[in-house]
């Protein structure tokens, strides 16, 4: 399994700490987590061919997680389309963050955390209810 992380770029720095928090606890649960801003690289001209790339690997990914604590514009559109794909959506901020009526509203779960091992409790949680959710529809 792999999850595709969504985090504005502007403000991928200010989210360090959790988005290792949420690597870490998806490698020890089997899931390879793909953070697409620290992928690649693209110029203002190169727009279509970023989009392109984004809805590629989100293709490839099982499940999304949406760091919503830094809001953006790009992190709405992922989501959007990994749902409109089937993918399940995880939606994640800090307590302390402006919550996100779209991206909360089309996610499938949400975690509202106080600090990374609050965060890290509640995603195990979170991707056990995904695993009993997928093995219920393979009987």
């Amino acid at each position: 399994m792999t999850a595709y992380i969504s985090v504005s770029f502007n403000n991928r720095k200010s989210v360090q700490e959790e988005l290792n928090a949420i690597a870490d606890t998806l490698s020890k649960n089997g899931i390879v987590p793909f953070i697409f801003v620290d992928n690649y690289k693209f110029d203002l001209a190169q727009e279509k061919e970023m989009m392109q790339q984004a809805m590629d690997d989100i293709d490839r990914c099982d499940i999304l997680i949406a760091e919503t604590s830094d809001k953006g514009i790009g992190i709405g559109v992922e989501v959007g389309y990994a749902k409109a794909k089937g993918k399940p959506v995880i939606y994640v901020r800090k307590k302390t963050a402006e919550h996100s009526t779209t991206v909360s509203g089309i996610s499938d779960f949400q975690i509202v955390y106080l600090n990374t091992d609050d965060l890290q409790i509640q995603l195990i949680n979170t991707l056990s209810k995904i695993e009993t959710t997928r093995n219920e529809r393979q009987i």
